[in-house]
């Protein structure tokens, strides 16, 4: 810490002391205010003079001439203009010298508009509310032809993602991104809600982790002496519940896989997953079209993000997983021995091609050569059956299976099945799995007996979908680093 910042907390500590010296609280209790900054506007409209309102927030701006002074008040909705005089508030004046940028006040007094036009309150009493002991690093603002520019103090994307709570409060539009993307959550919610799906909680620790391909986070339960494992994904728990009669059921959660970090993923993530007995992966694609939509639309009325949202208009393109990649090749994949496929991965530029396995080979080459290559919403269909452990044999061609992927802009939006309801053909897809994790892949999957042990109590056929919210709201918004869209990303050691 320089010696110049010391000297500005110590500024600010001496403040503190100050005022317990003259008997004001500088961290109050509560604020019994009737207006937001937003209301306190909508409440003068155009008239000159408006009713008297208490508001609370974030003191953003500070300007004293002498007996009067004039300040920004910051709240969720927005700022609001302060201004004080000394013949208003009389003793009470002399708080003002000891406020600083970044402090929580509480006013109240009558709105009135300035003759420049700017709706402000005429402060008749002020409280402390929490003293800032820290200054937060605003930046800068100029009027540039007539509009207001801001240059930010805060810059450094890591220390952002590091002091997300400094990025909040002096970038307005981080808060409105992150406000944009808890209403499209609960306009999901609301739209599976409406079609009586159920929204239920699924174990985060699990014993046996399964329901996607990926490396777990493991940890020890000592009261029971046993491993368990981070979930990698809702699945396998949530189709239990449709064996039970829940015929409808969907949860939004975190998911967590222990891979590497870069601007698509995070260790830790959102996902929304979604089951519906008696429906197959073809009524799933229009599910997943109408919760795009749905979520373009919540996205959209933000006015500051409209502009960024992509113009969406189902149905959306589809394609063949296979047809595609045959395509990129010039060959045909599913021809193809091991040793032609290692070979097309490292023509294709696949790293480390020897050690990995068939299944994954596959999936790097189909990344890099169609995956990447997809910009508008497309669907990929029909996954091969060692790709997709989980998944219903395609009819009339069982080498596949029904299975379809949804891509933008390069990025994996949502995955989803017929799902498999064969419990004698999933335990053998499961021990190749085992098999797979044997040899030395660590993604693969473990055989999950008790899981097993539901599917023979009769499982109704049903379609499921995992859509990831992170890239989904990345995509929505033209955001290109999934740490812009996670409150509080996983970081390095500081």
């Amino acid at each position: 810490m320089s010696d110049d910042l010391n000297f500005v907390l110590q500024a600010r500590r001496e403040k503190l002391v100050r005022l317990a010296e003259i008997g004001i609280a500088p961290f109050a209790y509560s604020y019994d205010r009737t207006h937001t900054a937003d209301d306190a506007r909508l409440a003068l409209g155009d008239a000159a003079e408006g009713p008297e309102v208490r508001l609370a927030g974030r003191i953003v701006a500070l300007r004293a001439h002498g007996k009067t002074t004039f300040a920004h008040v910051a709240d969720q909705s927005g700022r609001i203009q302060l201004y004080f005089r000394r013949d208003d508030l009389g003793e009470a004046y002399a708080l003002l010298e000891m406020l600083d940028l970044g402090d929580f006040v509480g006013v109240a007094g009558p709105l009135f508009r300035t003759r420049t036009g700017e709706p402000t309150v005429r402060v008749a009493s002020l409280q402390l509310l929490a003293k800032s002991l820290r200054p937060l690093p605003f930046g800068k603002e100029e009027v540039v032809d007539g509009k207001t520019v801001r240059h930010s103090g805060f810059s450094d994307p890591e220390q952002r993602y590091r002091q997300r709570y400094a990025d909040l409060a002096v970038h307005p539009e981080v808060r409105s991104l992150f406000i944009a993307r808890s209403r499209m959550t609960a306009a999901i919610r609301l739209f599976l809600d409406g079609l009586e799906f159920l929204e239920v909680e699924t174990p985060v620790l699990q014993p046996l982790y399964g329901g996607a391909l990926a490396r777990p986070f493991a940890t020890h339960h000592n009261a029971l002496d046993m491993p368990l494992y981070l979930r990698i994904a809702d699945e396998l728990y949530l189709k239990r519940l449709v064996v039970g009669g829940l015929e409808r059921v969907y949860e939004i959660g975190h998911d967590f896989r222990n891979e590497g970090i870069d601007r698509t993923h995070n260790p830790e993530f959102t996902m929304l997953e979604f089951y519906e007995a008696y429906a197959d992966y073809t009524g799933m694609m229009q599910r997943v079209e109408s919760i795009l939509v749905v979520a373009s639309e919540a996205v959209s009325r933000f006015a500051e993000l409209s502009a960024r949202v992509p113009s969406l208009t189902p149905p959306f393109r589809r394609v063949e997983w296979v047809g595609a990649l045959n395509a990129a090749l010039g060959s045909d994949v599913m021809a193809m021995d091991d040793r032609a496929l290692r070979n097309t991965a490292e023509r294709a530029g696949v790293e480390d091609v020897s050690g990995l396995s068939r299944t994954k080979l596959l999936d790097e080459v189909f990344q890099l050569l169609v995956e990447s290559k997809l910009t508008e919403p497309t669907f990929v269909l029909d996954y091969p059956a060692e790709l997709s452990p989980l998944a219903k044999p395609k009819r009339g061609n069982p080498a596949l299976t029904e299975r379809f992927e949804l891509f933008a802009n390069g990025r994996e939006l949502a995955n989803a099945f017929s799902e498999l309801n064969d419990p004698i053909d999933q335990r053998s897809r499961f021990e190749a799995q085992a098999a797979l994790r044997a040899a030395g892949d660590e993604e693969a999957s473990m055989v999950d007996e008790d899981y097993l042990r539901a599917m023979e109590y009769g499982m109704p056929p049903m379609g499921g979908v995992g859509i990831g919210l992170d890239r989904l709201f990345m995509y929505l918004t033209g955001t290109p680093n999934i740490r812009d869209v996670i409150l509080f990303p996983t970081m390095r050691a500081e």
